[in-house]
């Protein structure tokens, strides 16, 4: 999948959990990634984090690092 596509759905997620609580925002995102994202688009996104994150949302991107650092 496109990282753009990958980007915008993030993101997406990311609103809806900001929406519910800002602080507790990061975990839940990465919650949600972890379960309902293959592995291959989670693998993917990290990678894309990790070569810089151009385009994430702040909590998406701490969200990924959460991600990132349990695989």
């Amino acid at each position: 999948m496109a990282p753009e596509k990958l980007i915008m759905m993030a993101n997406q997620i990311g609103t809806f959990f900001r929406a519910q609580d800002e602080e507790g925002a990061p975990a839940a995102i990465a919650e949600h990634l972890k379960k309902f994202w293959d592995p291959h688009m989670r693998s993917s996104l990290i990678a894309y984090h990790e070569s810089g994150g151009v385009g994430l949302a702040p909590l998406v991107a701490r969200a990924v690092a959460l991600l990132g650092s349990k695989t």
